[in-house]
């Protein structure tokens, strides 16, 4: 995959993330720019999702730590476990918001 390619990847992942929670409702705000899309909750803390491009992965910044992301058979595969990031989100907002949610990012 090409660098182009890759980034065009990321952003629709990226884009799809801020549709899914502006779509929920959420007192979160969705601030997307330059491959980088910073989560500010209510309390004003932060979580930050973000490409790197020369490791073709997608990083997550959050309370809980920094987790990497790796494009296997169409999933984003986390370097570390078997979540993919959809799970993995999942779980951060909802620790975040402290209640259940399902983000709806089609993969």
């Amino acid at each position: 995959m090409t660098e182009t390619e890759f980034e065009n990847v990321v952003d629709t992942m990226l884009e799809k993330i801020a549709e899914s929670i502006d779509s929920m409702e959420m007192d979160i705000d969705c601030e997307l720019a330059s491959g980088i899309l910073t989560l500010t909750y209510e309390d004003d803390s932060k979580m930050v999702i973000n490409r790197q491009t020369p490791m073709r992965e997608i990083w997550v910044a959050a309370r809980s730590g920094g987790f990497h992301y790796r494009l296997d058979d169409g999933l984003w595969k986390e370097t570390r476990s078997s979540y993919t990031l959809s799970q993995r989100l999942n779980e951060l907002v909802g620790q975040q918001l402290r209640r259940a949610v399902s983000l709806d990012l089609g993969a």
